[in-house]
């Protein structure tokens, strides 16, 4: 049974870019700008990948959610041209860096 306390989150999943500080220059300048002004958006969280405690290296260099109030509003701002010029920015500085993933946040 679904709790009503639920929200919608897109998350994407950034493995290491070549060049991290022009990666990072693009994000915070360019990038997440462009994603705030998507509407309905309630929280943009980045998480900086850091090397775990039990040893090797994160997977991903940058995870982003994306958080959302309900499933009504998660489906208007896909739809928006505020999210359709952010997809084009995003495909264009790190399509082939990116894992987009959908998910329905449920506190337990």
């Amino acid at each position: 049974m679904l709790n009503a306390d639920t929200s919608f989150k897109l998350i994407a999943l950034y493995r290491t870019p070549s060049n991290p500080t022009a990666f990072d220059r693009h994000y915070m300048d360019v990038h997440a700008p462009l994603a705030r002004k998507i509407p309905g958006l309630s929280r943009l969280v980045v998480n900086r990948g850091i090397t775990p405690p039990w040893g090797g290296q994160s997977p991903y260099y940058l995870v982003a959610e994306m958080q959302f109030p309900d499933e009504a509003t998660f489906t208007a701002a896909m739809a928006s041209p505020e999210n359709r010029a952010t997809g084009k920015d995003l495909r264009q500085f790190a399509g082939d860096l990116v894992t987009l993933v959908v998910v329905r946040e449920e506190k337990l």
